[in-house]
């Protein structure tokens, strides 16, 4: 296939390559799946050293250019963080395969036997900022799942990123599958994604992961597939039938544990009645953790001096320690406000009330709806499904975490003795 107009070369090579594996690795066995899985967790920590060296330059970089706080907590690596990459991979391998599995089988009155089976996407492109953890965690979901996948980093995780990728690779060639299983783009410039939009004759899906304005621009201009993993605006509702207690633990996790992240409650609301009990105690933790509380006007004649929420704010991902509480009448009051400004991604209900519990989980139409759980869980090694390529919030093909299973595809294995279609 000649290159399409406007595409670098290198670009195209490297896609080309990863088409080039897709078979190879679409047919490894289980066992050739995990051993090499198995060898990417030693490379990575022996690489450990290499990997921690180019991230601290990256973060000196993306420090030295302004980038957000939130950023660079995301963007830096540490020993543990590393520890939990390997430990990602190490889960991966005791997952079921996929690959392979028999979703559903029946047979005709003709004699045809069918059988609906599990298959691997082909070639996945992923592009996605700031966490280099992504970048390992994808390769090993991809390879189990049978793809190949050419990833495509921010340029402030690029050293991170192709240090991480290096130890991948010389994994696979150890455990004798194509190094090009596992890619990224050989340019940090936005052309390089750009280019890699337009090679739909080479990659079957892109999966983008980032901030909102990334995501539509992708979507706006790719010529593949795009699963989108849109922003993050969490609620927590605090019903009036809420045990309190639990209320503020749950506030404090889904808000403080990692601001950062897509999961983190952007917005808490709470109703009326048990308002001006819970919110002084509620607002004065969140205080001492750092949290600028803005509230709307309801909230703010219960704890004076707070900074006024806007119509902005109800829509915001802050992605940082910031939060918007807002009063409600009703649990109803409470579901609109989410279908108004949520983003489907993750929503809770703190109640003791099964009713409403109930209620809330049929009128919310999230990713992930809790009852009584941190929107913090939302994470594929969380829901125990290892490693996670990202929270969609789309409605097709995947929704919420996406790990194995929305990594493949089907086709239908049909088995006859002869039969003719009259």
């Amino acid at each position: 296939m000649p290159t399409p107009s406007g595409v670098p070369a290198s670009v195209a090579d490297v896609v080309r390559q990863a088409r080039a594996a897709a078979p190879a690795v679409a047919r490894a066995s289980t066992q050739q799946k995990n051993d090499a899985l198995r060898a990417m967790a030693r490379e990575l920590s022996q690489a450990r050293r290499a990997i921690l060296a180019a991230n601290v330059q990256d973060v000196a970089r993306a420090k030295a250019d302004g980038l957000p706080g939130a950023l660079v907590d995301r963007l830096a690596l540490t020993d543990t963080r590393v520890e939990e990459m390997i430990q990602s991979i190490t889960a991966v391998v005791e997952l079921p395969d996929p690959i392979g599995q028999i979703i559903r089988s029946w047979r005709q009155p003709n004699g045809l036997e069918i059988r609906k089976v599990r298959v691997p996407l082909g070639v996945i492109g992923i592009i996605y900022e700031s966490r280099p953890n992504v970048t390992s965690d994808c390769a090993a979901l991809c390879l189990k799942s049978g793809n190949t996948v050419v990833l495509r980093g921010g340029a402030e995780s690029f050293g991170s990123n192709r240090a991480i990728t290096d130890a991948l690779r010389t994994a696979l060639r150890s455990a004798g599958l194509p190094e090009a299983a596992v890619s990224t783009l050989p340019t940090a410039d936005r052309a390089g994604v750009e280019a890699m939009l337009q090679l739909h004759d080479l990659i079957d899906v892109i999966i983008p992961r980032g901030g909102e304005a990334l995501i539509r621009k992708i979507a706006e201009t790719s010529k593949i597939p795009v699963i989108k993993h849109a922003k993050g605006v969490c609620h927590v509702y605090v019903d009036e039938a809420a045990d309190l207690g639990m209320a503020e633990r749950i506030t404090l996790n889904a808000k403080c544990q990692r601001p950062a992240t897509c999961n983190a409650m952007e917005t808490l609301l709470v109703h009326e009645r048990v308002a001006a009990t819970f919110l002084p105690a509620v607002i004065t933790r969140l205080q001492e953790a750092k949290v600028e509380v803005r509230g709307d006007e309801r909230t703010r004649q219960i704890v004076p001096g707070l900074t006024a929420a806007t119509e902005d704010d109800w829509s915001t991902e802050y992605l940082d320690l910031i939060l918007s509480v807002r009063v409600v009448r009703s649990l109803d009051e409470a579901v609109e406000h989410i279908r108004r400004y949520g983003s489907s991604h993750s929503d809770a209900i703190v109640t003791a009330d099964d009713a409403h519990a109930q209620q809330f989980v049929q009128a919310v139409d999230s990713a992930a709806v809790y009852v009584n759980a941190s929107t913090r869980f939302t994470d594929g090694f969380q829901f125990g499904l290892g490693a996670e390529i990202g929270i969609s919030t789309d409605r097709l093909h995947a929704r919420g975490p996406m790990g194995l299973e929305e990594l493949t595809t089907y086709k239908y294995v049909v088995q006859g003795s002869g039969q003719l279609r009259q």
